[in-house]
């Protein structure tokens, strides 16, 4: 399949690219910069050097699955960029036979209590100076759950989310998954098996659904 990745050299975007391209897909990494772009990924890399809100209806319906790898550091102050972009997305992929797959933030999840993630980090202290991430991710999915002519899943990492062995996941839904040790946990590696999964074998439309790691 044809999947372009906006993000594609992020971290997550990066592990997303090696993955589909380790499976024999034709993965295309939309990125602004093409120096950073082959440095993540390699000088054959395949790259779609263009700003995420320049491209055109014509450059996302090419793919067969667009990934909204996204994202802004933590505390940035253009954290609204998120929902920008996912709705620029959502207009541009109306109707059509292109997949939309967004990685959104773990604050949307729901706690053993039932209260979303969010609201607890919204009772931490000095919480403005970073919260503007993890409440756009959970503006996206809001917004998501309105769209019913875009073929769109979307998924969330769990509460630490970044470098670790790739070793397998376990799937959830709408609840933080914790291992036996009461780790919430998943690597990017880990993210983009489950990722690759759901492209290969959809199991999940209009729906969102998190991942951690897999113990032992």
């Amino acid at each position: 399949m044809k999947i372009g990745i906006i993000g594609g050299n992020g971290k997550t975007g990066s592990a997303v690219y090696a993955e589909a391209k380790k499976r024999g897909h034709e993965p295309t990494a939309i990125v602004r910069n093409e120096e950073r772009g082959r440095a993540a990924l390699g000088e054959d890399a395949s790259l779609l050097v263009k700003d995420a809100f320049a491209l055109t209806k014509d450059d996302l319906t090419a793919f067969d699955v667009v990934i909204d790898a996204f994202a802004v550091p933590m505390g940035s102050p253009v954290a609204y960029l998120h929902l920008d972009l996912l709705t620029k997305l959502v207009h541009d992929l109306r109707d059509t036979k292109t997949r939309l797959f967004v990685i959104i933030g773990a604050a949307s999840l729901k706690l053993s209590d039932g209260k979303r993630l969010l609201d607890q980090l919204l009772a931490m202290p000095d919480h403005d100076q970073w919260i503007g991430t993890p409440l756009n991710q959970t503006y996206e999915y809001e917004f998501l759950q309105m769209v019913d002519n875009v073929d769109w899943v979307a998924v969330s990492p769990s509460r630490n989310f970044g470098p670790g062995p790739t070793n397998g996941y376990v799937l959830g839904t709408d609840e933080i998954l914790v291992d036996s040790n009461g780790k919430s946990e998943l690597s990017n590696g880990n993210m983009a098996l489950a990722i690759l999964d759901e492209i290969e074998s959809p199991t999940h439309q209009h729906q969102r659904f998190t991942v951690r790691n897999q113990e032992g």
